[in-house]
């Protein structure tokens, strides 16, 4: 039995779930966000909670049984609260500023490189060495935060690069002489 997909998605206040044609949509205070879904997976909305169901107890089924529930959930959490994720830059000369809707990064090239950031996304600089991406979709916030953090992934023998708030960055030993 799916521990998670069993159970059932609490409605907030402010937040409208509505299901059609195997497609999810959650309107909030902060937006709206769509999902489709398997026709092996329903999808009921009960009052103030959404409770996920399978057809059978197959492999497929089951593992779309849990993801189905988790991504109504984030969904809900992302209109009314949002997600984000901050960035640091660690390095001598590591910059960041926003132009208008685009990250400038100065990383160690001879160039500056700039990100665009997508629609439902927001990018700030609080400073010039950390960066804060939100907006209220999970998945495009992470994948936005890893794009950036692409460009200059921290490296292990001084640890200079963009990392995650807190990310642990693992220190090599360098060459020992002889």
């Amino acid at each position: 039995m799916s521990r998670v997909g069993n159970l059932p998605v609490q409605i907030p206040a402010g937040v409208e779930v509505s299901v059609k044609d195997n497609v999810v949509t959650v309107k909030g205070p902060k937006g709206e966000l769509q999902q489709s879904y398997d026709p092996l997976i329903t999808v009921k909305v009960d009052g103030d909670e959404v409770v996920v169901t399978r057809a059978n107890d197959e492999r497929q089924a089951r593992s779309l049984h849990g993801l189905t529930r988790s991504l109504i959930n984030n969904m809900t959490i992302g209109v009314t609260e949002g997600y984000s994720k901050t960035l640091e830059l660690v390095g001598v000369g590591y910059r960041a500023s926003l132009k208008g809707n685009q990250l400038e990064l100065s990383v160690g090239y001879s160039h500056p490189v700039y990100v665009e950031a997508p629609e439902g996304i927001k990018l700030e600089c609080p400073d010039q060495t950390h960066i804060t991406v939100s907006g209220i979709n999970k998945q495009l916030v992470g994948q936005v935060a890893a794009d950036i953090r692409k460009w200059r992934k921290p490296e292990p023998y001084k640890g200079k690069g963009i990392r995650y708030e807190g990310e642990h960055v693992r220190h090599k030993e360098g060459k020992t002489a002889g």
